[in-house]
């Protein structure tokens, strides 16, 4: 590196451009690499289970920057190749090329991994996942001819997308999961029904409070889902999304702290010197909720990494915006911001048209507005986010009441 100062990226998703962006802009005059697991220039995610998947869009409309962004900002983009082993003390990276990498200053992107479902039949054909642009062209090819019978392993954000979007090709849809509602664990069963109500008005066969026995198949191939009682669900095809895991084998491997993903600080720094992590693998501290949080939406790596950055060339950050996520199915749009750890046990109060699917819904806890998620309303996440900061008491029967004006409440919120 001729004693150039450097900065190495490991992970070439969303949360890895946006930190080489963001020391950029900082003025970091540094070398910086990033090393990409894919054969992909950096992506974002969110499209391959929404717009890309429903077939909007081409494969360059995912991009984070143009190619020509990276020689532009002398950010070296090392495709295909895996990190193998981290020397922190050494300050140096193995590369799965036999490349050995020295750096000043680290950052792990590495995402996470979906979960593969943990028992029989994992391995036939026809069982798929969704993480990569390679897997949403897979899904994609597989699901807009229509007429094909899909079952669904899991009710969470992904799962739904994907029910949508199979649905929406005129594919027959079961979604088996043991909640009573769908996204039960996320947002609750009184939100979570809102869900419910859409996939069936849609048809969607939804078994919930279901368990399932295996994935059943004849000849290496997938045929259904086994429940628990003998019941097997036909299906020519079985999408499991069943959640994700933090990729922290990299970090542990190197005796970082690691706990439900790699332990950061504010500024996204490890317990490792001059290491740091961000987006989905990352567990950073939030001054907000006085605790670390890991989240693995889309907003996460957008926000988390021109802050990473930032921090890594030399600025001082305190990184503490509340997670905020965004899901469409069908003719349903919905803006989440808040924090999941303070929504336990509460269940949500509804401003407007419930049964419409046209309301905001906030969470309040002590009072105090945790979170919120506008569902066919617009304009209106940032006061929401602003009741958040604000910590204000509301009184509930005000929230929900249409002729108080959310900018009255803010107002009030936050004078």
């Amino acid at each position: 590196m001729n004693g150039e100062r450097s900065i190495l990226i490991i992970g070439g998703g969303l949360a890895g451009a946006r930190a080489a962006e963001g020391a950029r802009a900082a003025g970091y005059d540094g070398l910086v690499r990033l090393v990409a697991a894919e054969d992909e220039m950096p992506y974002i995610r969110p499209p391959l289970s929404k717009e890309f998947l429903n077939g909007g869009g081409s494969r360059d409309d995912l991009d984070v920057h143009p190619a020509e962004w990276y020689p532009e900002h002398r950010v070296d983009v090392l495709r295909g190749i895996r990190a193998t082993a981290l020397d922190v003390g050494g300050h140096r990276v193995r590369l799965d090329d036999g490349r050995d990498l020295g750096y000043d200053r680290l950052l792990l992107a590495t995402g996470s991994e979906p979960r593969r479902w943990p028992g029989a039949g994992a391995d036939l054909a026809g069982v798929h996942t969704l993480r990569t642009v390679g897997d949403s062209v897979a899904l994609r090819e597989l699901l807009s001819p229509g007429g094909r019978r899909i079952a669904l392993i899991g009710s969470g954000w992904i799962g739904l997308e994907v029910a949508a979007a199979a649905r929406g090709y005129g594919n027959d849809v079961t979604v088996v999961a043991p909640d009573a509602v769908p996204l039960e664990g996320a947002i609750g069963r009184a939100a979570g029904e809102v869900f419910a109500r859409l996939h069936r008005d849609h048809g969607v066969d939804l078994r919930m409070s279901t368990k399932v026995h295996g994935i059943a198949g004849d000849d290496g191939r997938a045929t259904g889902v086994a429940l628990e009682g003998g019941e097997v669900v036909p299906a020519d095809a079985v999408i499991v999304a069943i959640g994700a895991s933090p990729a922290t084998a990299l970090a542990e491997a190197a005796g970082i702290e690691v706990d439900d993903g790699v332990m950061t600080d504010a500024a996204f720094r490890t317990s490792a010197e001059d290491v740091f992590a961000v987006g989905d693998v990352a567990n950073v501290y939030q001054p907000f909720l006085g605790r670390h949080l890991r989240t693995e939406h889309w907003a996460t790596a957008e926000h988390h990494g021109p802050a990473a950055g930032r921090s890594m060339a030399g600025e001082h950050v305190e990184f503490d915006e509340p997670p905020y996520f965004y899901t469409d199915q069908y003719d349903l749009g919905m803006e989440f911001s808040g924090y999941g750890p303070l929504m336990a046990g509460v269940e949500p109060v509804f401003r407007g048209d419930v049964p419409g699917r046209e309301f905001i819904a906030f969470w309040l806890a002590d009072d105090r507005v945790v979170a919120g998620m506008n569902v066919n309303v617009w304009d209106v996440n940032e006061q929401v986010q602003q009741l958040i900061r604000s910590r204000a008491r509301i009184d509930g029967a005000r929230i929900v009441d249409p002729a108080v004006p959310l900018e009255r409440l803010v107002a009030e919120a936050t004078a």
